[in-house]
């Protein structure tokens, strides 16, 4: 008897390891694809409730900042090679942006290195690296 429940308890365990992977990568998949839709819209406002809470009280996005983005219609978002997982709980994604400034008509590209976190005891990805930063790339 003893010889059939060690397996099966292993199995099982390892069973209820793999639904909360797939629940973490499932919740990855749709935090993503819902803040790239948010930030194509140009809806900065909305896209800054993705970021770590913790981040934010450290780093509140300014009044100015947050016009600054205002002055841009997104025209285009590229995910490049999508998510690359580092470790358990983080994921790095370098994504490409390109803005139109509504005032001069031109364009830009901004590189964009996303950090995001993983939150067990709410069961969230965070974005830790903050919204992208426009204004120190030419």
């Amino acid at each position: 008897m003893r010889r059939i429940l060690i397996p099966l308890v292993t199995v099982s365990l390892l069973a209820l390891a793999g639904c909360a992977t797939d629940k973490r990568n499932d919740a990855l998949t749709t935090t993503l694809n819902a803040y790239a839709s948010t930030v194509r819209w140009g809806d900065f406002n909305s896209a800054s409730k993705f970021v770590d809470p913790k981040v934010l009280e450290a780093h509140p996005i300014s009044p100015l900042e947050m016009s600054r983005y205002q002055q841009y219609k997104v025209s285009g978002y590229d995910e490049g090679n999508g998510p690359v997982p580092k470790g358990q709980f983080e994921v790095r994604q370098t994504v490409q942006i390109n803005l139109v400034n509504v005032n001069t008509q031109s364009e830009r590209t901004v590189t964009d290195h996303q950090v995001w976190q993983y939150d067990e005891a709410s069961k969230h990805w965070y974005l830790e690296s903050g919204l992208p930063d426009i204004s120190s790339q030419p």
